[in-house]
Order: structure tokens, then C-alpha cells, then sequence
């Protein structure tokens, strides 16, 4: 991977395999609540989408208010569960050990769930302190916001940023910013929530299944633009 490039990780679905965990509590508090939602409908309509957002679209779909009390409530039950189950996506070590920076995380999800998401399962050292949130933003996905700050953060132009996404919001948001994108179908979630279907409505530059496969897709990338590296020797 060329120097001058930026790879822009989400972190949910990408990262760690947090998803079907993320949902069944979303769907327990709901429930709780008094709706109710199909875990179909939930996978299609919340993945990549920030607390604030599942929220408004709870309320105009179901009719249901979620309160503060209501987060506090989800992000305890998920933050327990993230600290007894949540594991890295397969193949992932690997690839970050041999994945040149720079390279950065860009999640719709709070600052504090990030960096728990990575503590747990050893990732953080991998990416901090270039962990962006929607929190930092005006607009979270599918808005491109979020993607161009973390361009702008990290110093590169959004034309040479690779996104890696598992939702269709996400594939959006770095349409929309201007970036190239791949799509992740390797997660536990990938099937139920019918990934492989959304992404190739999506077209993005390609869809991959296998974390390990990543290095050779930005190399074929990178081979695409016909540009020589200039990265020194070393």
C-alpha cells in the first residue's frame, strides 16, 4: 500500500465482530419498551448508523420515544456484553501486523464504545489516537462527514482514501466523500442481515470476505492507478 494513501476502517462489523451482539441488545431494550421489530428489519435498517439515528427512526417507525434512560440502559447491557464476548474479525492481526500506515478508524459509534470495542480485543494499539466518531461531526452516515474529517485529520485527500465498510450507509457516506470503498462481508452478521445482496446493488469497488485477503486488493489497487511508489527504499 502506497504511503501517500489512507485506509479509513469502521469499526463495528469490520473490526470486531460486534453486530449480532449490538442488535440483540437493541431489539432486548426495544422489546422491553414495548415494540417491536424484526432482527431482518433491525439488521437493514440500523447497521452503520449512530445511537442517535436508530433512535429517531425507532420513534418514526414504532412510534416509540427511546429516553436517555433508554440509552443508558442499552449502552450498560452492551458494554457487559462486549467485555465478555466480543472478538476481532478473523484474519484481522494478521493483516494490521503487515498494513503500512497510515491508517485510522472512522466509526458512527461513540468515542468510549470504540475504544472499548478495540481494548477488548487487543486492536487499540493498532489505531490510536486516529479513532474518529460521528460524535465529531454534524452528520452521521450515510452524510459523508464523518470520512472527510478523518481524511482531513489524518492529512490526505479524500481521492486517495480507501474505505473499508460493512454497511450499506457506510458505502454511502464514502461514495458521497469521494472515496473508494470496499466492502466487508466477512462478519457473523453478513447473512442475516443480507449483505452480499445490498452490496452489489451498491457496486462498490469491490466486496471481499476474508480480512486477509485486504493487502492484495489495495496492491490491486494501487496497480490500477498506474502511479509509481514513491516510498523509499528500505
Amino acid at each position: 500500500m502506497r504511503s501517500d494513501r489512507l485506509v479509513i476502517f469502521d469499526c463495528d462489523g469490520v473490526l470486531v465482530d460486534s453486530e449480532p451482539i449490538s442488535i440483540a441488545v437493541l431489539l432486548e431494550v426495544i422489546t422491553a419498551a414495548g415494540a417491536t421489530i424484526e432482527p431482518s428489519v433491525a439488521y437493514r435498517r440500523f447497521l452503520g448508523r449512530s445511537m442517535a439515528s436508530i433512535a429517531k427512526a425507532v420513534e418514526d417507525e414504532c412510534g416509540l420515544a427511546m429516553t436517555d434512560g433508554h440509552l443508558e440502559e442499552m449502552r450498560a447491557r452492551l458494554y457487559e456484553r462486549f467485555r465478555q464476548e466480543l472478538k476481532p474479525i478473523p484474519g484481522l492481526v494478521e493483516t494490521l501486523a503487515g498494513l503500512h500506515p497510515p491508517h485510522c478508524v472512522a466509526s458512527s459509534s461513540q468515542p468510549e464504545r470504540i475504544r472499548l470495542s478495540l481494548g477488548v480485543t487487543g486492536l487499540l494499539s493498532h489505531f490510536e489516537p486516529h479513532i474518529f466518531s460521528a460524535t465529531m461531526v454534524a452528520n452521521g452516515k450515510p452524510a459523508p462527514d464523518l470520512f472527510l474529517h478523518a481524511a482531513t485529520m489524518m492529512g490526505v485527500e479524500p481521492a486517495k482514501c480507501v474505505v473499508i465498510e460493512d454497511s450499506p450507509a457506510g458505502i454511502e457516506a464514502a461514495r458521497r466523500a469521494g472515496m473508494q470503498v470496499m466492502a466487508f462481508a466477512g462478519g457473523s452478521h453478513a447473512a442475516p442481515a443480507g449483505l452480499k445482496a445490498a452490496f452489489e446493488t451498491l457496486g462498490p469497488d469491490s466486496i471481499f470476505h476474508d480480512m486477509r485477503e485486504l493487502p492484495a486488493l489495495l496492491a490491486r489497487i494501487d496497480k490500477q492507478l498506474q502511479v509509481p511508489d514513491k516510498t523509499p527504499p528500505t
